[in-house]
């Protein structure tokens, strides 16, 4: 008996394979050896053609967006706009990604606006048919418009920035090389750099600290939230604790003195005045003054020595 050729992957519900317009009986022993020769993959799951993680439904979008571009569809748009809402967790994870190297006051969700167009770059660029997973595809595109974004705010040039770069860099490899730290005649010359040109990369790369004045500013457990702005020292007037800490001494040191113990204390510690100005100005002799001032830290002494602990 001649074997017949079946089409694989054709059965007709009741387990038997069809083969030239006639159904095999799995059950007949004539053909069971004949059958068990043919790879039976109606029990496989299908070839879809779609790259690996993609489901059927998102794969029929992109067919549709691919038919509505080449067609310039009037549902283009639309399509477009289904496919960003589909991939926005993308662009999501790399704002928080990139998020996590950069300083506090950066938000987020201008990250992710910023890799919105990249993400529409990448959705404009795909191609579905050669297998790509769209997500490998575009997370370079959705990270590079993230760091056009950051690059276009920064107010340092970029070439200072590679400079600097570079600069790091070669210390670092001097330093891990030698086991020390370079001096700037060894990293001239390991730059190759002449002397001006050296202390100008050097000059640029010196750390200036930039700061926002929106930045939250952190006030205990209080809860309350503040901002740089609300705790910047103004310096047009006095600190009050410096005050307040000053009358108190003097009050403390000015106690149970008499009116001229007092004033030689105020005049000698607080207005820097001489032991002759003083006496000039209290109608008493330099010596006078002096041994006064001798008794008046005598007894200042015995009297702060009981308040050590409180001071």
């Amino acid at each position: 008996m001649p074997k017949s050729k079946p089409h694989a992957g054709l059965t007709d519900g009741t387990g038997a394979l069809k083969s030239r317009g006639r159904s095999v009986d799995r059950s007949t022993t004539r053909d069971r050896k004949a059958v068990a020769s043919v790879p039976v993959v109606a029990d496989l799951p299908p070839s879809t053609g779609l790259p690996m993680g993609m489901s059927q439904a998102v794969g029929q979008l992109w067919r549709d967006y691919g038919v509505a571009k080449s067609t310039k569809s009037p549902t283009l748009e639309t399509l477009r706009n289904a496919l960003i809402e589909t991939y926005l967790h993308v662009v999501r994870y790399a704002a928080e990604r990139a998020r996590a190297k950069l300083p506090a006051e950066v938000d987020v969700d201008d990250l992710f606006q910023a890799g919105l167009f990249g993400l529409m770059d990448a959705i404009n660029g795909y191609d579905i048919d050669r297998g790509v997973r769209f997500e490998t595809f575009a997370d370079r595109r959705i990270h590079g418009a993230i760091m056009d974004q950051l690059r276009s705010l920064d107010w340092v040039p970029r070439l200072v920035r590679m400079r600097t770069a570079k600069l790091d860099r070669a210390r670092k490899d001097f330093q891990s090389t030698h086991g020390r730290a370079a001096s700037d005649d060894e990293l001239q010359a390991t730059l190759g750099v002449d002397a001006e040109e050296y202390e100008k990369v050097k000059r640029d790369a010196a750390p200036v600290g930039v700061t926002s004045l929106n930045r939250q500013w952190g006030d205990g457990d209080s809860g309350k939230e503040s901002t740089h702005a609300d705790v910047i020292e103004d310096t047009r007037h006095g600190n009050p604790f410096a005050g307040v800490e000053s009358s108190d001494l003097m009050e403390l040191f000015t106690r149970g003195l008499s009116r001229a113990e007092s004033l030689i204390v105020i005049l000698y510690y607080y207005e820097e005045m001489t032991m002759k100005e003083i006496g000039l100005t209290l109608d008493l002799s330099e010596s006078r003054v002096s041994q006064m001032h001798s008794s008046i830290l005598q007894r200042l002494k015995a009297q702060l020595s009981h308040r050590m602990k409180d001071l």
